[in-house]
């Protein structure tokens, strides 16, 4: 790192700080406030922080080593902007005429309060085990590729760099909350943009263009089917990413992910009228379309630029491993000062989306657990508790880290495996619960709790299996199940079935027990669930978000669909 480098980071800093103190002097006096920005955020505001909030270190690692490693596989799940717009017209009038400030309370509102508890538990479950985790985890990897130090006064400057980070970001959200994540968010989104573009530029540069990059992954075969790293639709025969299974897997945790998961749709809630939280998910749809091209397709170059033998400042350029494809090209491709900007950028994308996690998990605690048993709690109190909240979701995080850490070469694959089966439950309860007005309550709260148990299986599964192979020398699950004549029920439908095919099946085994339940339990009060299902709305409420859009919204709108089919058809 440069001279230069070092002063755009401090500007970077001194602009941060500046928004902060901003924030902080702003009047912040109930939950709404601090949680929800008082609900007057702009929409602009509002996609910048999805997208920010999205972007995190298991992209900057993760995406670019799934680049690097598989080719186009996992870009399914990045390019869904369709998914993001989906929220926007169909979910952001429930949730606004709900006046909602968690999911949890809206599946208080439309089924019953356990399913509010059950709903909070598993998603403050998952934010510490996974994504405050795996985002502190994966920062401390590529600060430490970045800067290229292995250790700071005798410490491991990968512990100096992720907690340091931790720390950093908490205090900025334990001081502004709601309003600090989005308005630095602002600031943050335009430099990762722009760093990141320097990057795929210089790296086709370097690596002799476009074409180049489609013929060397296109010379690499990833199946014995014909397809190559290059071909995002793949055979169904292929055991990683068969296309059927990736059409289904990556919709369903898409929809839970962008429809229903308190980390994306709280900046939804934040926004000052429906029309402002519609486009704001127009806005952050298209910044969605992004992620491909900033760091999956420079993980691609990464792949080629090893595999070329390219010499970049006197070096061949070489990859220690795929998850340092993008920090190893940020190390050797840039200028000074340039790097500097993309070091901020990388910075942005790590404060941005743990700041986000802070913010809902904090939200999750205090609204959803601590206000509901503390009803008269005064709303200083609430905030003292967010913030309380927030710090020890902090350490929690922190305390996982030895343990993600163990397992940093599968780091993208845990993600996704939790999430696979995480989202199926959820999704179900969401989706039949606003189509339709027949799901009861308790139909709506045991397919939740349907979907987590087989999950809790699939996990355990994996777990299990993964232990006794390499206990008995085995990397190879399956090899050492057919070694070991391992061919039993339980092992065929709880980790043999592709990850893709059986989170789909979750799907739809979660939606059966909600309809079957249903059948035979009571339905809610018409006066409970008016205005929360599509037969439920009046024609006020209709009008009002007929109100709400007008020709550009659907002219943005299917510009975004037709730039998601052509890339499908290009990469086809």
């Amino acid at each position: 790192m440069a001279t230069l480098d070092w002063i755009v980071i401090g500007l970077f800093g001194l602009a941060l700080a500046g928004i902060i103190v901003w924030v902080f002097r702003q009047k912040q006096t109930s939950s709404g406030d601090y949680f929800l920005a008082g609900r007057d955020a702009t929409w602009i505001a509002i996609g910048a922080s999805i997208f920010a909030s999205n972007i995190g270190s298991e992209h900057l690692i993760g995406l670019a080593g799934a680049g690097a490693s598989s080719g186009m596989a996992m870009a399914h799940w990045e390019i869904q902007g369709w998914m993001i717009l989906i929220l926007g017209w169909v979910f952001v009038p429930f949730y606004s005429r709900s006046m909602v400030t968690t999911m949890p309370e809206f599946l208080e509102k439309r089924y019953n309060k356990e399913s509010r508890s059950i709903l909070s538990l598993i998603s403050l479950i998952s934010y510490v085990l996974t994504k405050v985790a795996v985002t502190v985890y994966a920062g401390g990897i590529v600060f430490k590729n970045v800067f290229g130090i292995e250790s700071l006064w005798g410490v491991d400057f990968f512990w100096i760099s992720a907690i340091g980070l931790v720390l950093l970001t908490a205090l900025y959200t334990v001081i502004g909350g709601m309003k600090s994540v989005l308005y630095t968010s602002v600031l943050q989104t335009p430099i990762l943009l722009l760093g990141s573009v320097v990057i795929l530029v210089l790296g086709l540069k370097a690596v002799g263009g476009w074409d180049e990059v489609i013929r060397i992954t296109r010379a690499v075969p990833v199946n014995d089917y014909g397809d190559s790293m290059a071909n995002l639709i793949r055979s169904n025969r292929d055991e990683s990413f068969p296309w059927l299974g990736v059409l289904i897997g990556s919709s369903v945790i898409g929809f839970w992910y962008w429809c229903t998961d308190q980390f994306i749709v709280q900046r939804v809630l934040s926004g000052k009228d429906e029309k402002e939280s519609r486009r704001g998910t127009i806005f952050g749809a298209y910044l969605k379309l992004t992620p491909v091209f900033l760091f999956m397709i420079p993980g691609m170059i990464a792949f080629a630029l090893a595999q070329k033998g390219v010499v970049i400042n006197g070096k061949v350029f070489e990859l220690s491993s795929a998850d340092a494809a993008f920090p190893t090209m940020v190390a050797t491709l840039l200028p000074a000062g340039v790097k500097g900007l993309v070091v901020s950028g990388i910075l942005a994308a790590l404060m941005s989306s743990l700041a986000s996690l802070f913010n809902s998990s904090s939200m999750l605690f205090t609204i959803d657990f601590y206000k509901k048993f503390k009803p008269t709690a005064s709303e200083r109190k609430l905030l003292q508790v967010g913030r309380i909240a927030t710090v020890v979701v902090v350490i929690l995080g922190i305390l996982w880290i030895p343990i993600m850490r163990s397992i940093g070469d599968v780091l993208y694959t845990y993600l996704q495996d939790v999430q696979s089966v995480l989202a199926p439950g959820i999704a179900a309860a969401f989706l039949l619960g606003i189509l339709s007005t027949k799901p009861t309550p308790k139909g709506g709260m045991w397919g939740m709790i349907a979907g987590f148990i087989i999950g809790v299986f699939r996990l355990g599964a994996k777990v299990l299996y993964t232990s006794l192979a390499k206990a008995d020398g085995f990397t190879d699950v399956k090899l050492w199940a057919a070694e070991h004549g391992v061919h039993n029920f339980f092992y065929g439908l709880f980790y043999d079935v592709n990850w893709l095919f059986f989170s789909g099946g979750m799907l739809i085994f979660s939606m059966l027990v909600i309809v079957v339940v249903s059948a035979f339990t009571k339905a809610a009060p018409a006066e409970q669930i008016a205005g929360l299902t599509f037969s439920s709305v009046s024609a006020e409420q209709k009008a009002a978000t007929r109100a709400s859009w007008n020709q550009w919204d659907i002219i943005n709108s299917v510009i975004i669909v037709g730039i998601t089919i052509a890339f499908y058809i290009y990469f086809w």
